[in-house]
């Protein structure tokens, strides 16, 4: 069966179903493009995103010509799951200065999204974005003292994990 109906049958929720997905698919040359091109079809957002970052965990990398594809649909990533899957990613994905600008416009609007995940893993962006663009420094500081005065537990443990990190 092709990886598309794969994703397309999964019922969103299981791990164990969308693992074995990433097991029957994951040796296939073009996964990570195929993933990508799927990326944009929004009832296959979330299944996608979970795919790719699950082959960059086990060691894969995006091209920089893949990298940037996937930061230029951002602003298509509908689903929360995606939108934390993608920031998950970004510790994988360099941000080059072609992606600069629509990754910064994607966490400037995730950093006030509804969800606390998504939220925590925004200050991650954060982080990563201003390690390799160090003009974003002090306004990264700056939004990590706003959120450990006013932020849910879940994202301030996140930003004390970045702050250790460093």
């Amino acid at each position: 069966m092709s990886l598309e109906n794969d994703i397309a049958k999964w019922d969103g929720k299981s791990a164990a179903d969308i693992a074995l997905v990433f097991e029957s698919h994951r040796g296939d040359p073009e996964f990570a493009s195929d993933l990508i091109r799927l990326i944009r079809k929004a009832e296959l957002q979330t299944g996608a995103t979970w795919l790719l970052k699950a082959w960059m965990e086990a060691d894969n990398r995006c091209s920089a010509r893949q990298c940037h594809r996937i930061y230029g649909m951002l602003d298509k990533l509908s689903a929360w799951e995606a939108k934390l899957h993608v920031l998950q990613c970004m510790p994988y994905m360099p941000v080059a200065k072609a992606s600069k600008e629509r990754v910064e416009c994607f966490l400037r609007t995730t950093l006030s999204d509804s969800n606390k995940f998504v939220r925590a893993w925004t200050y991650n962006g954060w982080y990563l974005l201003a390690e390799r663009f160090p003009e974003y420094k002090k306004e990264v500081e700056q939004f990590f003292e706003m959120a450990m005065r006013d932020e849910a537990a879940s994202v301030k443990a996140r930003i004390r994990n970045i702050r250790k990190a460093r």
